[in-house]
């Protein structure tokens, strides 16, 4: 192989990466409402994939190696993608706490910062508090530990939040019609 179908190879899966990256990204975007980062990431998204397709077109009866550069790079991309994506959590999540102590579980977590909302209820084993605690991606993960290191036996469940109607959750910013309209 020649140092210049080297490189090309290597310009390929590059390229592929960084596309598909772009791709991961720009849908976490569009899903959040993100409409300005999606127009972005899907102009560099797609400006990089046209150069990188041509590319594997160009050489695609000479050199099979740029196909399969273009496979691996797409392969690798979606796994540099989602993790840039994790890394990034951008959004909001509510972790749901299931617990038989759930007076004393959510002060610790309102006094560890978070806002806590108290519901009453009877499981399986009795009563039951469910505490729901609204949050950033980024810090449920630790919302949850914190849970169960008040209480080994809780009950979590997290899930994301599209749209929440308060503006007291740190972080966030609503979008929509409905947040244009409360602008004006």
């Amino acid at each position: 192989m020649s140092t210049s179908v080297a490189v090309t190879c290597l310009l390929i899966i590059v390229a592929r990466i960084a596309d598909v990256s772009f791709g991961t990204l720009r849908t976490v975007a569009i899903v959040n409402g993100y409409r300005g980062y999606s127009l972005i990431l899907g102009f560099f998204e797609v400006l990089i994939w046209v150069l990188a397709v041509s590319k594997v077109l160009e050489g695609l009866s000479t050199n099979v190696l740029y196909v399969l550069s273009y496979a691996f790079g797409f392969a690798a991309g979606n796994y540099v993608g989602l993790t840039l994506e994790r890394w990034i959590a951008i959004g909001q999540q509510v972790v749901r706490v299931f617990t038989q102590e759930g007076p004393r579980v959510a002060g610790r977590l309102r006094e560890d910062g978070h806002m806590v909302t108290e519901l009453e209820g009877r499981g399986a084993a009795g009563p039951v508090s469910l505490l729901f605690v609204a949050t950033s991606r980024k810090r449920a993960g630790r919302v949850g530990r914190r849970a169960r290191e008040l209480d080994p036996d809780c009950f979590l469940v997290v899930d994301d939040i599209r749209l929440a109607s308060s503006a007291s959750i740190p972080g966030h910013n609503p979008t929509g019609w409905r947040a244009v309209a409360k602008k004006k």
